[in-house]
């Protein structure tokens, strides 16, 4: 063979014109295997060396920076030996925890800080959280070189004669790792001096949100990533020149021997890793921001984004998780599992289904002794190359789906949240310990009920040699998600014998990535309840899209544990880039996360399933945001995108509290109808019932009663507010306004008209009264109580009342086809039409969450209310 060298010296120039090629002799493979081994030795001592003068520039830097501080007694009796400003790096690139301070130090530390304002409290703490993400963003850099490395002697070989990978190959393998290096490097260098100089004027802001705002470079890696890992494994396997290259990094002697041979996974996952961690690192700083710091803004908007950002990756393949390894060598890897409803046996059993990279396994939680480890009973499984999806025409014996009525699951809804109202009491009581644990037993037995019968879209999967199996969801999202995760697994069949089935349900406990049931009483205390009151959503518009078609949005949010569809918008016909512009009102029951789907409408008659829940429009795109309330709990509109497959849809969104957004107040221009008291409106007009209440429900009641979810679905914000102004300015054309306008918006007027009414329809005079009486047992004495309160009302009060609850019961009869029954009708009216004023909490002391309560219960008398109603008119 010809001597390699003279090609090695045309390269090193290349790379480095002003450095003297190294001299080496070459003439033989064992000569470059010992060349190879100095080199990798080198290599290791110089890194070593590197290591060690970093550790000491950071260290006489911050000394430096502490001498010059002239506000030396910002920790009252601080020891001299207590250095909490010192962050160190050990040689191995890793954080080593600083010796711990003598007690007395730390007592004095701690003491300092409880005693000290809280904004220079909150700014100190602020201090030491930059100084460990500081500490962490070396050691990620560090990283990235190690990942760098092969990347150059490859490129020098690739156009050789004897290439170790191709140029193609490199490219995938190391895509964009050099972009993010040099972002990351430039955020180092800027934050660093920003921590040695720190003083409470120090903003370091516009840093993080310049570093999200170029998480563009991380979509990209995150598209490759999977291709990047595959290429690496298969030219690791293939060519040992290539896996003897990507041995040399930054490991410890420890690491080097632990991380053996995942060079690949565990480098290439780290880019992936960082955002997390960025993520969890604005949390803590916008803890320790005050919200007048100029920081604050762009923290929380970094936020946002890198929130957002993870939310549009979080179904990818995470390669950290545990995998288990077939008797062929192969790795099975977990890629989703979650609990779903399968209906069985013509009941609903709720299920843990694990989707592996080529089976569905569904399994179920074994009942053990207390101190035992839980283990799980596989149920069945599929092998995904003989999964097929079906539909209620393919099946050959349709199981019937159960559904309850509405009130059921609404009343059920009402006793969870009476259960929550009393723990929180007692909480606060001296010896309530224990029935707290009582409460909490009883609420998990009643949320997962909930969770068990509320789902109704059906997902039928069959295995092709064998049965078919019925799972039931409660989201369209949800069910896309399955299918799509199991679509793109869908290769080569397996087939597991008895031994390895147990084997592997042995192994789901340790593999699955969700733990306990989605229900509140799992939570822990400390964990965000989510948000109450009313989410504004403005869906703009939406771009990406390959060919014209007729489009909307739906979104939903997340309460009781599943998710609920809130809002349509109009479908965009014929078009590529639809613009909505249309804003919703979304109530939020301890809302976590907003999602929002992109269908294109199906009018192909032929393709329509029969399944009562089946949704049949075509699924173009979904995603979702986190609702953190740090975010989302601003007076401002929050503009945001989200990217679903290619398609990215433009929407902005606020929250208001449910303390204000249900605020009664009354109106200063008495010459229109919302705010102003109902009978002043009834005495203007000469009527007996509002104008605006007959018009409405004369609307609804001629082309809105079959409307699926009347009342429940959120009309177009700028429509209502439309509505209102006419109705307020008495505009002549209101008929026309009315027959022209989205059913949905004229229902949510009617709904705003209750809302801003500057008392309750049952007026704040009888409020404790009727408190009183659904308080009652007896279902007789509760019935002649109501009676009597009715009665009691003044007259606009009473004929509105009775005028609204017939037209109730008229929607209600349709049930079968709008799905609001009186139950559910009486819940999404309860806030509105009785909650009292706020002179009346404030008499009272009633807390918001226990008058919405009593809300429902009133609701829940619709039925009884309905019967009073009618002879209260034949009384009269």
């Amino acid at each position: 063979d010809a001597d390699p060298f003279p090609e090695f010296a045309k390269h090193w120039k290349n790379e480095f014109p002003d450095g003297q090629v190294p001299r080496m002799d070459l003439n033989s493979v064992e000569d470059i295997e010992s060349e190879l081994e100095a080199s990798k030795s080198n290599l290791k001592r110089l890194q070593k060396a590197l290591a060690e003068e970093k550790f000491k520039v950071i260290y006489l830097q911050t000394t430096v920076a502490r001498q010059r501080r002239t506000d030396t007694e910002r920790f009252v009796g601080k020891d001299e030996n207590c250095n909490a400003d010192t962050f160190v790096l050990s040689t191995a690139g890793h954080v080593r925890k600083p010796p711990p301070p003598p007690p007395n130090c730390m007592y004095n530390s701690l003491l300092c800080f409880i005693s000290q304002g809280g904004i220079e409290k909150g700014l100190e703490m602020k201090k030491l959280v930059l100084s460990g993400f500081l500490a962490s963003e070396e050691i990620y850099i560090n990283q990235l070189e190690a990942l760098l490395l092969p990347m150059r002697p490859l490129k020098a070989t690739a156009t050789t004669s004897q290439p170790v990978l191709t140029i193609q190959q490199i490219k995938t393998i190391f895509y964009k790792i050099q972009d993010i290096f040099e972002i990351h490097k430039e955020f180092y260098d800027a934050l660093l001096p920003n921590i040695q100089q720190w003083d409470e004027k120090v903003t370091v802001g516009h840093l993080f949100q310049k570093l999200a705002s170029q998480l563009g470079v991380y979509k990209a890696f995150v598209d490759n990533y999977k291709v990047a890992l595959e290429t690496a494994e298969k030219c690791s396997q293939a060519n040992s020149q290539f896996q003897k290259i990507s041995e040399v990094s930054s490991w410890s002697k420890e690491e080097e021997e632990k991380n053996k041979c995942t060079w690949n996974s565990t480098l290439l996952y780290k880019p992936i890793d960082r955002v997390t961690r960025s993520t969890l690192v604005l949390h803590d700083l916008l803890k320790h921001t005050p919200k007048d710091h100029p920081d604050f803004p762009l923290l929380q908007d970094a936020l946002r984004i890198s929130q957002n950002f993870l939310s549009s990756i979080n179904e990818e393949i995470d390669p950290r998780r545990t995998a288990v390894t077939t008797p062929k060598g192969e790795a099975r890897q977990l890629v989703k599992d979650g609990f779903l409803v399968e209906v069985s046996e013509s009941s609903r059993k709720l299920r843990h289904v694990f989707l592996f990279t080529d089976l569905l396994l569904c399994a179920k939680m074994k009942k053990t002794s207390v101190g035992r480890h839980q283990q799980y009973e596989c149920k069945w499984y599929i092998p995904l190359a003989d999964l097929t999806f079906q539909t209620l025409d393919d099946s050959d014996s349709p199981t019937s789906i159960q559904v309850l009525p509405e009130h059921e699951l609404e009343e059920m809804k009402v006793k969870i949240s009476v259960l929550k109202n009393e723990i929180q009491k007692e909480k606060k009581a001296p010896k309530g310990q224990s029935r707290v644990e009582r409460l909490r037993k009883k609420m998990n037995e009643q949320e997962s009920w909930l969770l068990t019968h509320s789902p109704t879209i059906p997902f039928r999967i069959h295995n092709k040699h064998g049965k078919s199996y019925l799972f039931l969801l409660s989201s369209d999202y949800e069910r896309a998600e399955w299918r799509e995760s199991i679509q793109k697994l869908q290769k080569k069949a397996c087939v597991l014998s008895s031994v390895e089935l147990q084997v592997l349900t042995s192994s789901c406990f340790k593999l699955r990535t969700v733990h306990n049931i989605p229900v509140t009483s799992n939570k822990d205390d400390e964990e965000t309840p989510g948000l109450y009151g009313f989410l504004h959503v403005i869906v703009h518009s939406a771009k990406g899209f390959k060919e014209s078609a007729n489009l909307y949005c739906t979104l939903e949010v997340d309460s009781y544990g599943y998710f609920v569809s809130k809002a349509k918008t109009r479908v965009f016909r014929d078009t590529t880039e639809p613009q909505w512009n249309e804003e919703f009102e979304i109530e939020l029951e301890g809302s976590q996360q907003l999602r929002i789907l992109c269908y294109e409408t199906c009018y192909d008659k032929s393709m329509l399933n029969k399944d009562d829940n089946e949704i049949v429009d075509k699924i173009m795109g979904k995603g979702q945001v986190q609702l953190d309330p740090q975010t989302v709990q601003s007076k401002n509109w929050h503009m945001d995108v989200i990217e679903m497959n290619g398609i990215k849809v433009e929407f902005s969104m606020k929250f208001t509290s449910r303390d204000l957004s249900l605020k009664r107040t009354l109106s200063k221009k008495q010459s229109g109808v919302f705010g102003v008291k109902i009978n002043v409106v009834t005495k203007r007009e000469r009527s007996k019932v509002p104008y605006i209440v007959r018009q409405c429900i004369e609307e609804v009641e001629k082309r809105g009663i079959d409307e699926v979810g009347i009342y429940r679905i959120s009309g177009v914000a700028t429509d209502i507010q439309a509505l209102k102004a006419s109705f307020d300015t008495n505009t002549k054309d209101i008929l026309m306004m009315l027959s022209d306008m989205d059913i949905n918006a004229i229902a949510g007027t009617l709904k705003l008209y209750f809302r801003e009414l500057p008392e309750p329809l049952l007026t704040d005079r009888l409020h404790p009264a009727f408190m009183e009486g659904i308080a009652l047992s007896d279902p007789a004495a509760k019935e002649n109580c109501m009676m009597h309160l009715l009665r009691s009302l003044p007259d606009p009060n009473l004929m509105t009342f009775l005028t609204l609850l017939e037209h109730l019961k008229r929607v209600a009869e349709k049930e079968p086809v709008n799905k609001m029954s009186l139950h559910n009708l009486g819940t999404v009216f309860g806030p509105t039409l009785l909650r009292p004023s706020e002179a009346e909490i404030a008499k009272t002391q009633h807390i918001t969450s226990a008058s919405d309560i009593w809300s429902h219960d009133v609701m829940a008398q619709v039925p009884t209310q309905s019967r009073i109603s009618h002879n209260i008119c034949v009384c009269a």
